[in-house]
């Protein structure tokens, strides 16, 4: 197989992406794909980047951000509150990622192949500075896409999940000041909605 063939076929797997569904549902009651969450954790990547503490490649976080759930074209998407005290599911995720992230290495089996397969674990390692703003970026947009959607698609465990945000961004000021203002419109909804949010913050040993 000619290489453009390879970049060829590559295209079309990552169109799975447009119908791989999220936990997360829009402002207008759908799910939302995991070709949407990409495509504003990358919008908020080039709005945010010249803001951090750290100057960073800009270049290489966006093509972390756009391959880093390049995999969930093969192995689909694990929301988060399925994981939380399941080690299984945990491991059995990391398996088919990691076997996915291969068979696209192999796949293009060239320069650009070995690049997603570097980035991609560097994002997972989460050591870089660029991956630290990755992950705080993909962890943001999802708690935003919340804020967007009715609280009657939020499940119990979320309300607590609101403050799981902040072991991602304290690295950084600017993410973290961003992270606050998120959070504060998550614990609005959750007020709106009747939920004692105090009473979360005090099960979770957070300030009142």
């Amino acid at each position: 197989m000619e290489e453009i063939e390879k970049i060829y076929q590559l295209i079309h797997l990552a169109e799975k992406l447009k119908f791989e569904l999220r936990h997360s549902s829009t402002s207008t009651g759908r799910k939302e794909s995991v070709a949407e969450h990409t495509w504003r954790m990358a919008l908020m990547g080039l709005l945010t980047a010249k803001k951090l503490d750290k100057q960073i490649d800009t270049e290489k976080l966006l093509k972390m951000i756009l391959i880093h759930d390049l995999v969930e074209a093969e192995a689909g998407d694990t929301p988060v509150p399925f994981m939380l005290n399941n080690e299984d599911v945990k491991k059995e995720k990391e398996k088919k990622e990691r076997a996915a992230i291969a068979h696209i290495r192999s796949l293009l089996n060239n320069e650009i192949g070995e690049e997603i397969f570097s980035l991609w674990n560097e994002f997972e390692e989460c050591e870089t500075y660029e991956a630290k703003t990755a992950n705080a970026l993909d962890k943001l947009e999802a708690q935003i896409q919340h804020n967007e959607a009715d609280i009657s698609t939020w499940i119990p465990v979320e309300y607590e999940l609101i403050y799981s945000r902040r072991k991602y961004t304290a690295f950084d000021s600017f993410l973290d000041k961003f992270r606050a203002m998120v959070e504060e419109e998550s614990e609005t909804k959750l007020r709106n909605y009747g939920i004692d949010v105090d009473a979360v913050k005090r099960k979770l040993n957070l300030e009142t």
